[in-house]
């Protein structure tokens, strides 16, 4: 497809055949290389299709293929003009994110204890596809309150500390969640999953602040130049699958209903006001709600690991949360589209809110900063942090990218590094790596990623998030 340059780190996608806007895509011309060869681009015009969408179709500097929508695709839909709701412009893996502690320790204190931490990192916390937490098997009605409460009910049970719910998106909880949107298979899927890794690109990487860009920023959030930090990567685990899975049969009926024409069915979707798009966003925020509450449930974990390597408590070590941001998920929000305010459901697919200094959806602590914005790299290399900006407000819905995106399938990964001892690979840059499987670890090496430097870059200079501190890993536990 043809894309038009707009300037350095802009391309449009021109309104073509049933496009009812047209795509825009952040990139420069060394994200631009491996972009052409994705079918992503494609994938940005067929969404630009769907009825009611406004603005543009996004394309974030991390894009790539994904289901339906690509990877690192934003797109807003006003229910005012037909808009719909897209399973596929949110994922399987509902409400998937990205949480943040910060320490008080400096590098040079965990070092010596790091095989021992990320050996009871291993143990304490199940990863691996379908792997649950065999001690912590949850009754229907306690999960039904964790798809009505996230992260508050996790909190309120004890597992974690009051003042984390005031650093996590939306605090932690999805209002007008439905559980009885919610399948009963979803339900047993999800029994054992609270407190788990799972799968996949999914991780807890024990790192620390190797650089930082701007000091007052990283005051704010607790990030001086040399301390540990903590990052969670994970979901709604096989109970958010599940309810993208069901769904999408109830949306291919309505498409058909409705008439929407799909130039890929990938894109099953339902206009917002009918019933089935209110009940696929009900079941939708009950799935936010769990992966809220096992992010939580993860990061009490870690507090309790590091007690117990280090010998003091979590509030002596400073293991506060910086901030739990998601990046899978749709939300009905205020933006200015064509010079008028308009309430629309925002998609974000594998792309992180990004909002601005003075929003009144920011916790007090980050009122004046703007949102933090995490954006990991992959096992070998870095990740950043960063802030939103009224750039992105203004031109992205709020939104920007949520990480490196890979550039070889998992398939070709496995392919490239067999007959490698990738452990030890890792171990001579002096990362620590546990996985409940030597072909996850084939599948989530660097070469299987864009630099995410790259990426970060084209954020910074778009003007779609402000750079912060970069971190490096010292362990990595994957699924």
């Amino acid at each position: 497809m043809k894309l038009e340059r707009i300037d350095d780190y802009r391309w449009r996608l021109p309104r073509s055949g049933e496009m009812r806007v047209d795509g825009l895509i952040f990139a420069d011309d060394i994200l631009m290389e491996d972009i052409r060869e994705d079918q992503a681009v494609q994938q940005v015009a067929n969404v630009a299709t769907l009825p009611g969408i406004v603005g543009h179709s996004i394309g974030m500097p991390d894009i790539h293929w994904g289901y339906g929508f690509p990877i690192g695709g934003v797109a807003a839909f006003d229910p005012e003009e037909g808009g719909v709701i897209s399973p596929g412009g949110v994922g399987y893996d509902i409400n998937c994110g990205v949480r943040l502690h910060r320490s008080d320790l400096h590098v040079d204190q965990i070092r010596p204890r790091l095989s021992q931490l990320m050996d009871d990192l291993f143990q304490r916390i199940p990863s691996g596809v379908g792997r649950g937490y065999k001690k912590f098997i949850l009754s229907p009605r306690q999960i039904r309150s964790i798809l009505e409460e996230g992260a508050g009910w996790v909190v309120n049970e004890g597992y974690g500390w009051s003042q984390d719910l005031d650093r996590i998106e939306d605090g932690g909880c999805l209002e007008g969640a439905d559980p009885d949107q919610v399948s009963e298979r979803a339900i047993r899927r999800g029994k054992d999953q609270v407190g788990t890794v799972g799968s996949g690109n999914h991780f807890i990487e024990v790192g620390y602040v190797d650089e930082v860009y701007d000091e007052s920023s990283a005051q704010a959030m607790g990030l001086p130049q040399g301390t540990v930090t903590v990052f969670i990567h994970s979901g709604s685990r096989g109970l958010g699958y599940q309810v993208c899975d069901d769904f999408l049969d109830v949306m291919m009926r309505a498409a058909k209903r409705f008439q929407i024409h799909l130039p890929d069915k990938q894109l099953v979707c339902a206009p917002v006001t009918s019933a089935e798009g209110t009940r696929y966003i009900g079941a939708m925020r009950a799935a936010a709600n769990y992966a809220f509450a096992n992010r939580q449930m993860m990061g009490h974990r870690v507090r309790e690991s590091f007690q117990e390597i280090l010998g003091s408590s979590a509030q002596e070590l400073g293991l506060e949360l910086v901030y739990d941001v998601a990046h899978n998920n749709a939300k009905l929000e205020e933006h200015r589209v064509d010079g008028a305010v308009r309430k629309v459901w925002v998609h974000r697919k594998g792309a992180t809110r990004a909002f601005p200094p003075g929003h009144a959806d920011l916790p007090s602590a980050y009122r004046e900063l703007g949102q933090p914005v995490f954006i990991p790299g992959d096992m070998g290399r870095y990740s950043y942090v960063l802030v939103g900006t009224q750039g992105a407000y203004d031109e992205t819905f709020g939104s920007t990218c949520h990480g490196a995106g890979r550039r070889k399938s998992r398939r070709q990964s496995k392919r490239d590094t067999r007959g490698r001892n990738l452990k030890e690979e890792f171990a001579r840059q002096g990362i620590q790596v546990r996985a409940s499987s030597g072909g996850t670890i084939a599948e989530e090496v660097p070469e299987a990623y864009k630099d995410v430097a790259d990426v970060v870059r084209v954020v910074d200079q778009a003007g779609i998030g402000r750079t912060v501190a970069r971190l490096r890993p010292l362990g990595v536990l994957k699924g």
